[in-house]
């Protein structure tokens, strides 16, 4: 069980998670998120949600015949678009960097 909790620590898992992730890879299923890694994306998800929320007014307010100021059409518009673009930008940057890794390859 030590050498269990040790190599989990060292790939900074809990043990369940780690024993989890042990049991995907023999099923061929390779995760590649580490807890940094999950934490830029739990920032990016409350981000998202913000901004959908901002989007989902504005859109209401359309449905309802109400207008909307276009600064605020577009900004909302484009702040969609900047976590948009982060996140497809931190997932290629999570993806590139655990591959080389797999390879053995520098970061």
């Amino acid at each position: 069980m030590r050498a269990v909790e040790d190599a989990a620590a060292r790939a900074g898992l809990s043990v369940s998670a780690f024993l989890r992730s042990l049991s995907l890879e023999g099923a061929g299923v390779r995760p590649f998120m580490s807890r940094q890694d999950r934490a830029i994306i739990e920032v990016l998800l409350q981000d998202m949600r913000a901004v959908g929320g901002n989007l989902n007014q504005i859109a209401r307010a359309l449905n309802t015949t109400r207008t909307v100021a276009d600064p605020d059409l577009m900004g909302a518009i484009d702040d969609a678009r900047a976590i948009a673009t982060t996140v497809a930008s931190e997932l290629a940057s999570m993806t590139k960097r655990v591959g080389a890794a797999r390879r053995g390859e520098a970061p």
